[in-house]
């Protein structure tokens, strides 16, 4: 079954277009693109969600995140 999501596909490439901008511009690597995108899940995840719930959304995230890096199974 597909996820779906509040957010539309324009919202979301919208802001992705423009936080890989902002990485182009600064030239930053694989490894600091990574590490940038961990800082912001961890200070959304401090900042924005009630610290019962922190693990919980942190594994969601860290499953959907493998899941979406997985190859495709064909059959």
């Amino acid at each position: 079954m597909p996820i779906t999501s509040k957010y539309t596909d324009e919202q979301v490439e919208t802001i992705l277009s423009e936080v890989g901008a902002v990485l182009a511009k600064h030239g930053a690597s694989a490894d600091l693109a990574l590490m940038i995108a961990g800082n912001i899940a961890t200070n959304v995840l401090n900042q924005q969600v009630a610290a019962s719930q922190r693990k919980v959304i942190a594994e969601k995230f860290a499953q959907a995140l493998l899941a979406s890096i997985e190859a495709p199974k064909t059959h």
